[in-house]
Parts: structure tokens; C-alpha cells; sequence
């Protein structure tokens, strides 16, 4: 096994910035000047899928995305989960990993014998919800061009309101779109439609696509967000502040479907490729 288990106690603290996790090597990059404790994480060992804290998402605004799917990953056996773009009869497959759903993306049913439709389907129980803290994941990105990867959170019910505060923000914690090395960060709010809100980073050149894993977290908190890679600072935004508990995603998608066809630079990709997850943490600022 590459890593042990971490085991959550009451004891699990830091000095000088960095976890005392018990496992040789791999130490979270921590913002420094506070203490955390972590509240979950998945290291991903074994050859399985932790399904007690990992779905499966395969909607998207009431509509079945054709190509996300729930076979496109592995665990090497090493500790390290590989999400991974493959081709089938012409078409681009990948996985989309969350520890909860948006109330929004699975289609509702008939109701009763009527003619209308309850547009929110059987909602579901959350694997993971959380609210404030320092997210992270240590990856290592693609290399091929033509598909997207992503590490974010979510809220349940986002645009369920115009109070973003209340009804939660995207939490774009990492994004990579090409291959040339750099990320953006971005936030989300007041749901998808005509009073969607945006604002974020930009694009940050950080030659994030070197073939080395990296680290990348946010510091979500009352006062803001603050978004790390390798734990240095890379963007600062004071809001808006979800108070939502919110759910994590680790996620990818092969670029083209959202306008109704894969996109043709994909036929150039040597497949399959692999968005490789070392590991997931959450941590809470201990007081």
C-alpha cells in the first residue's frame, strides 16, 4: 500500500501548518497561521470504490448526460483513483465522482395521473455535506487534449433563491481545460439561468500540466475564500459566502456534448487518458 488509513481522532492536530496524519510521505499542504483538524477524506486504497462516500452523477439540469457514466475509473491498488476518458463506437466516455446531488439535475416524474410533472426527483440522502473549512485534493491532470477536469463543490439547492448565502455557491476549487499548463477558479451563484452569477480568477498559468502530482485547496470561511496550489495563495475572493452545507464532486467531461456532438479534436487523442486523484481531504480550522 502506498499510504495507511488516517484515522480521525479528537488528536489528529498540526503543527507549523501540516497534519499529523500517521502516513509516511504524503502531508497536506495546509494553510499556515491555523490549526485544522480533519473531519473526512478518502486516500483510496484498495482496488474499490468507496460507495459509502462516492456517487455517481450522470445528470445535468433534468437531462441524462449520454456520455457520463459510471464505469470510466479505477484504483490502481496503490492509493490512487484514475478517472478516465475512453472512446466506444465513436463516442467519449468519463466518470463524475460526488458525495451528494443537486436537487436539480435528475428528472422528476409524472404526478398522479395528471398531466403535470414534479420537476424534482426522489431527493436523495448525501453521502458528505459540509460547511466552511479547507477542501484538497492531490492530482495529477490529463494529457491529452479534448477533455476537462475538475475538482469543486456544490450546493444542493442552488438558485433555489436569489440569497446565494442561503441557497449556496459553485465552488470551482480547480479547473483544467487544456493542456497548456493552466487552472482557473471560479464561483457560481443564483442557479444556471438568466440571474446565474459569475465571477473568478481567470485563467492562472502555473504549468499545472508537467506529468507531476499537485495540490489544490480552498479555505472556505465565513470571511471568504481562498484558493491554494502546492500551498501557495493563487486567488482571493470575499464572496459571495455560501452558509449552505455543500458536497464535493471530483469530476470530467469530454468537451463538445453540452452543443450536442463530441469534439472533433478528441479523434486525436491517444486513449485512454487519465485524470489520476492521489487523494481528497477536509479539514476544519480548530479554535
Amino acid at each position: 500500500m502506498k499510504k495507511a488509513s488516517i484515522v480521525v481522532t479528537l488528536t489528529t492536530l498540526l503543527y507549523n501548518g501540516y497534519a499529523q496524519t500517521g502516513q509516511p510521505g504524503i502531508e497536506s499542504d495546509l494553510p499556515k497561521g491555523k490549526k485544522w483538524k480533519l473531519v473526512w477524506h478518502d486516500e483510496f486504497d484498495g482496488n474499490e470504490l468507496d460507495t459509502t462516500k462516492w456517487g455517481f452523477r450522470l445528470h445535468i439540469m433534468q437531462t441524462r448526460h449520454s456520455t457520463w457514466t459510471d464505469d470510466a475509473y479505477e484504483l490502481d491498488g496503490e492509493g490512487r483513483l484514475l478517472l478516465k476518458l475512453y472512446e466506444k463506437d465513436g463516442h467519449y466516455f468519463t466518470s463524475q465522482l460526488q458525495t451528494g446531488s443537486n436537487y436539480m439535475d435528475r428528472p422528476g416524474d409524472q404526478y398522479g395521473k395528471s398531466k403535470l410533472t414534479w420537476p424534482i426527483a426522489q431527493l436523495e440522502t448525501p453521502k458528505f455535506v459540509h460547511r466552511y473549512g479547507y477542501y484538497e485534493i492531490r492530482c495529477k491532470l490529463p494529457t491529452q487534449e479534448g477533455w476537462w477536469a475538475a475538482f469543486w463543490l456544490q450546493s444542493p439547492i442552488i438558485g433555489s433563491s436569489l440569497d446565494p448565502l442561503e441557497a449556496g455557491v459553485e465552488i470551482d476549487i480547480m479547473e483544467n481545460f487544456q493542456r497548456k499548463g493552466g487552472i482557473s477558479q471560479n464561483l457560481h451563484w443564483n442557479g444556471y439561468g438568466k440571474d446565474h452569477q459569475h465571477i473568478g480568477s481567470g485563467n492562472l498559468d502555473l504549468d499545472a500540466n508537467d506529468g507531476e502530482f499537485h495540490t489544490y485547496g480552498v479555505d472556505w470561511s465565513p470571511s471568504g475564500y481562498v484558493f491554494y496550489m502546492d500551498g501557495k495563495e493563487t486567488w482571493r475572493v470575499p464572496g459571495p459566502v455560501s452558509h449552505r452545507e455543500q458536497f464535493i464532486l471530483i469530476s470530467a467531461e469530454a468537451n463538445g456534448y453540452r452543443n450536442g456532438a463530441p469534439a472533433s479534436i478528441l479523434r486525436k487523442a491517444n486513449l485512454p487518458d487519465y485524470f489520476v486523484v492521489d487523494y481528497v481531504r477536509v479539514y476544519d480550522e480548530v479554535n
